[in-house]
């Protein structure tokens, strides 16, 4: 398969809320990504892949999304674009962790993440 989804996030209203719920329900161990974000991320596990929960920013809805591995973030949003879908998050380099991200919805609404690893 040419592209994986390689991550998800869990985004809402009260993060640390949301972290306690999951942590205590699945026994996951998140960690705090640091800076002035409000956001755990879980390590991928055996077979699986890691994830982050945190507080969406202000104003933007409760979401889930899955992230999928690309090679050219902003030429997969012109595609998408192309094929219905809109851009929702352009391309955005994440400091630190040598990633760009973006998110897309499909001609339906839901939330895709895109993800191309820098480093």
């Amino acid at each position: 398969m040419a592209h994986v989804v390689s991550w998800f996030e869990i985004m809402g209203k009260d993060g640390p809320a949301l972290r306690s719920f999951y942590s205590r329900l699945f026994d996951w161990e998140l960690s705090e990504a640091g800076g002035d974000t409000d956001y755990g991320m879980l390590a991928a596990g055996e077979g699986g892949i890691g994830g982050g929960i945190g507080t969406a920013p202000e104003g933007s809805p409760s979401y889930l999304t899955v992230y999928v591995d690309v090679d050219d973030v902003a030429g997969c949003l012109a595609r998408a674009e192309q094929l219905g879908g809109t851009t929702v998050q352009p391309p955005t380099e994440v400091p630190g962790y040598d990633l760009t991200v973006a998110l897309l919805a499909d001609p339906e609404g839901h939330l895709i993440g895109l993800l191309k690893r820098t480093g």
